[in-house]
């Protein structure tokens, strides 16, 4: 049994990907504040969608269903893991009267982007003009943009992809009766996981679905703004790593010095030691070229040796994900789907 869990961050340059709620006429960027200081942030919400949104052409997405107006809307997904991808690693919660309530808690947890460095927007100021009489005043615009390194954390429980509880005390099943029926005659087997009664799908599938979304990861496009402010949003840096019990100790791996933002190796390097007995395969890190300037390299030199001995993989993050994705699609990574909590 393994959990991938490590680091996603993005390089945005004169951009604004996710926007608040805004004041008066100006468009407000998502940020928070850690005592006096600004640092612009994308919400969980907002990259899980660009995600669902770059998977390919081809992939079925769960249907959406709103109902209600006013303050009792709702909106749900088809509740159905075993048919859609989406349904199965982002989770869903359906609660229909007479309908039958299922839900599924997330496989793919996913942290808030948030600037690594402290970062103040810009206000930048716009007109509109175009085709108005002479002597009348333009209509106003204005809105917020920055350039920061942003990352968060990211697990993905790869036992948990395919299986869907059927029962359990306390628990929310995460399929109703009818589509337990539907889903076990399309080909999905009995189990027990994790102490409660699931539904599994075959691995062939479980490997297929993890693949791609690893792929969908090293291409992810979207964002706001993208007419003036387009630019590059699949990652600039991934670090992943198989971890047996689910911690991620990965999480401090960037920090800020100096108005910098910095990849700190001597983090990485006594992570991989002191959790050594629980990784289950080499720390895997994707770092585009020129991301963070010449620390690439640097980093590179000074984790020579793990990168020597097979414990640390260093590449493009295009290379490293679709590496993992290859070997988890030809069975050699099976034993990370194992729970033998099963």
């Amino acid at each position: 049994m393994s959990f991938l869990v490590g680091k996603v961050a993005l390089d945005i340059d004169a951009g604004a990907p996710n926007n608040g709620r805004g004041e008066d006429n100006v468009a407000r960027v998502k940020q928070l504040r850690i005592g006096r200081d600004v640092h612009p942030y994308i919400s969980a919400q907002a990259f899980r969608r660009w995600l669902r949104d770059s998977l390919p052409a081809e992939e079925p997405r769960s249907p959406v269903t709103r109902s209600g107006s006013g303050a009792k809307q709702q909106a749900y997904t088809a509740g159905r893991p075993d048919k859609f991808l989406d349904d199965d690693l982002f989770g869903y919660m359906v609660a229909v009267k007479g309908g039958g309530t299922c839900q599924r808690d997330t496989v793919l947890a996913t942290g808030t982007l948030a600037s690594v460095t402290p970062q103040r927007p810009t206000v930048d100021f716009g007109t509109m003009s175009r085709g108005f009489a002479a002597g009348e005043n333009p209509v106003i615009h204005e809105h917020e943009l920055y350039t920061a390194e942003l990352a968060g954390d990211i697990l993905l429980d790869l036992p948990r992809v395919g299986v869907f509880e059927t029962d359990g005390s306390g628990l929310k099943v995460a399929l109703t009766a009818e589509a337990a029926k539907e889903a076990e005659a399309a080909g999905a087997e009995r189990t027990t996981f994790r102490g409660v009664a699931a539904l599994r799908l075959p691995l062939a599938e479980r490997r297929r679905r993890v693949a791609l979304l690893l792929r969908t990861l090293a291409a992810v496009r979207g964002g706001a703004k993208q007419a003036l402010h387009y630019g590059d949003r699949a990652p600039a840096l991934v670090l992943l790593a198989p971890v047996k019990g689910g911690v991620n100790p990965f999480t401090r791996v960037l920090t800020a010095r100096e108005g910098r933002a910095v990849f700190d190796t001597d983090v990485l390097r006594e992570e991989i030691e002191v959790w050594a007995d629980e990784l289950d395969g080499p720390v895997l890190l994707g770092w585009a070229p020129g991301f963070l300037g010449d620390q690439r390299e640097d980093a590179r030199a000074a984790l020579a040796d793990l990168i020597e001995a097979g414990r640390l993989v260093l590449d493009h993050p295009r290379v490293v994900l679709h590496r993992l994705a290859g070997e988890i699609e030809r069975g050699e990574r099976d034993a990370w789907f194992e729970d033998p909590k099963a």
